[in-house]
């Protein structure tokens, strides 16, 4: 089977997306759910413009990108899961596929020589 990270990226933002669709929106999560939902389907898209570089220092650099949005994802979901405790298992899992983009944007990042 081939490895696709262009795939596994969307559909992380879609896992993203369908969780959030499930919370009650209050004043509290209202702004947590947008600013999740803007940095997990960031990661997707900064990956499909890393793809498309016009040379290795732009590649790095989206690829840079692509970690920051994760690690931030990674936040937001934390801050989620102490608003609805139903749902923080779920959470968790989306967290933990978060830091596992980060450790392979990391080592792209690593294995990028410029």
């Amino acid at each position: 089977m081939k490895y696709d990270l262009e795939e596994r990226t969307a559909k992380f933002g879609e896992s993203v997306i369908n969780f959030v669709s499930r919370f009650k929106r209050n004043e509290i999560n209202r702004p947590l759910v947008s600013q999740l939902v803007r940095s997990a389907t960031s990661i997707g898209a900064n990956y499909m413009e890393a793809n498309g570089a016009s040379s290795k220092k732009d590649f790095k650099n989206k690829i840079s990108i692509c970690r920051k949005e994760s690690r931030e994802t990674k936040h937001w979901l934390r801050m989620l899961a102490v608003t609805d405790t139903e749902l923080k298992s779920e959470c968790q899992q989306l967290w933990k596929e978060s830091h596992e983009l980060t450790l392979i944007f990391s080592k792209i990042i690593e294995s990028c020589s410029i």
